[in-house]
C-alpha cells in the first residue's frame, strides 16, 4: 500500500484555523454573558457558530491526518474522503496534466489529483506509480 500524503502546512492551517475559530467562538459567547447591554445581540449565537465551524475543521483536520490524500493498493487509486473516487489503475487510459493536477481518464471515469496539496516526496511515489502505466500522458 502507498500513501500519497498531504503536505505538512496543510495540517498546520488547518490546526491553527480550527483553534482560532474555537477560541473566537468562547470569547464571544464569554462576552456576552457578561456584557449587560450585549445581551439584546446575537454575540451568542455567532459564538455558537464560530464554535461550530472551529469543531468543524478540527474533525476534518484529524480526518486528513489520519488517512491522507490518496491511496494505491490492490491496483487501485482511491481519494480518502466520504464520496471520494476510485479507478482501477488497469482501467486507466490516459493521463493528462492541467494546471498543476493529474487528471486520470479511464472510458468511463475521470479522477482529478490535486498535485499542488501533495507532500513533495509522495508526490515523487505517485509519479512512479503513474509512470508504471503502459498510458498516454498529454
Amino acid at each position: 500500500m502507498i500513501k500519497i500524503k498531504y503536505y505538512k502546512e496543510r495540517f498546520k492551517s488547518n490546526l491553527r484555523i480550527g483553534l482560532l475559530f474555537l477560541s473566537i467562538g468562547v470569547i464571544l459567547i464569554i462576552i456576552s454573558f457578561f456584557i449587560a447591554e450585549l445581551k439584546n445581540i446575537s454575540l451568542k449565537s455567532i459564538g455558537f457558530g464560530q464554535i461550530g465551524s472551529g469543531i468543524f475543521i478540527l474533525i476534518l483536520y484529524n480526518y486528513e491526518l489520519n488517512k491522507q490524500y490518496l491511496i494505491i493498493e490492490n491496483g487501485i487509486i482511491k481519494q480518502n474522503w466520504p464520496f471520494g473516487k476510485k479507478l482501477n489503475l488497469t482501467e486507466i487510459k490516459q493521463i493528462k496534466k492541467f494546471a498543476g493536477d493529474y487528471i486520470l481518464k479511464t472510458d468511463k471515469k475521470e479522477l482529478t489529483i490535486n498535485t499542488q496539496i501533495i507532500d513533495k516526496k509522495s508526490l515523487v511515489d505517485l509519479n512512479a506509480e503513474l509512470e508504471k502505466l503502459n498510458v498516454e500522458w498529454k
